[in-house]
């Protein structure tokens, strides 16, 4: 039996159910390796079928050729076809609308939640995964680096977000984790600002929150800059480095077996200490796979252990309420142990363009 049937065999019978039966992209993708905008897994004790129509047969067909999935060409009906006998049915209650959950229901399966066996097994990234990490966290700093020496003064945030999206195309990216965050001077101190017409000027803080997808896995950074020195930023600079302190703090202190709400009081208790923890809106970090916010949580209320071969990121930030936003992002992974970046080609220390 292959890693990737093995991997499939233990979703299934930690489960505890007849069959599974799987709808959504990001979860289709990850048990079969196919990605699609539609489609049906259905995975039971003997196989597992990929279903998609039409305009994915002859690739899905293509792409899963002499491996365990057999690819169909169908639709819900034929889904439920490959499900008679069937009387338990695992489906992922989180990402389930109730109208789906209701004519499983009507359709005489009792319906049960799979959704801990896949995130139990989504936890930990596969050799192969680590590498299509690394790949797209490569491709974002690549991309980044090229984008800078071309900011310009009068530059909108959007006029921003789309090069840097370009050049992440250019690089081999298939598309972005996420929208694109770009934020000018004061903009920073909304975390997720809406990128807009704010055009740049001289001495304005720059915060782009972005990242990208290779082979389906998600990149996440976030570097924050002046554009030029007015001399007017001593606090944004004071800011700066204790953001930077906590994000660093992080790397050191963060060792397996701490549970995600150890790891998020590390840079919490640093920037509380420094008058600033009530500016630390928002949860040290999420995981990090095929979405760019999986499992596990780096929060407060964080309890999943932070064990080798999970991703996340490390991504303490402060915001003072229409003044300015300081965020400094990693996509790391637990490696012997420790914590190891993927991003390792551009700056944390304060960058002036």
């Amino acid at each position: 039996m292959d890693m990737l049937a093995e991997s499939l065999r233990k979703i299934y019978e930690e489960s505890n159910v007849d069959a599974l039966f799987i709808e959504q992209d990001f979860l289709r993708a990850y048990l079969t390796g196919f990605s699609s905008t539609d489609g049906f897994v259905v995975l039971n004790r003997d196989f597992c079928t990929l279903v998609v129509d039409s305009r994915y047969f002859e690739a899905a067909e293509k792409a899963l050729k002499g491996g365990m999935i057999c690819v169909v060409e169908g639709s819900y009906k034929t889904a439920l076809e490959l499900l008679q006998g069937k009387k338990t049915l695992g489906v992922a209650y989180p990402f389930t609308t109730a109208a789906r959950y209701l004519a499983l229901s009507e359709a005489g399966f009792s319906l049960s939640d799979c959704m801990p066996a896949l995130k139990k097994a989504m936890l930990f990234k596969s050799e192969a995964e680590i590498s299509l990490i690394r790949k797209a966290c490569e491709i974002a700093e690549d991309a980044l680096l090229a984008l800078l020496p071309e900011l310009k003064e009068g530059m909108k945030e959007k006029d921003v977000a789309g090069l840097l999206e370009y050049k992440m195309r250019l690089l081999g990216a298939s598309g972005t984790s996420f929208d694109t965050i770009v934020a000018f001077g004061e903009n920073g101190s909304v975390p997720h600002h809406e990128t807009g017409d704010r055009k740049l000027s001289f001495g304005d803080p720059v915060l782009i929150d972005f990242g990208c997808k290779f082979g389906g896995y998600c990149s996440d950074c976030t570097r924050t800059f002046l554009f030029g020195d007015d001399k007017k930023h001593g606090d944004f600079k004071e800011i700066y480095a204790h953001v930077l302190a906590a994000h660093e703090l992080v790397k050191e202190k963060l060792v397996a077996g701490m549970t995600g709400r150890e790891g998020d009081a590390i840079a919490r208790n640093y920037l509380e200490s420094k008058g600033l923890g009530k500016y630390f809106t928002h949860s040290l970090g999420h995981g990090i796979g095929l979405q760019i916010h999986e499992y596990p949580t780096l929060s407060p209320r964080g309890e999943d252990k932070i064990e080798n071969g999970m991703v996340f990121s490390d991504e303490p930030g402060v915001y003072l309420a229409g003044k300015l936003g300081v965020r400094i992002e990693d996509s790391v992974t637990m490696k012997d142990g420790k914590v190891v970046s993927f991003m390792n080609k551009t700056e944390r220390n304060l960058v002036i363009l």
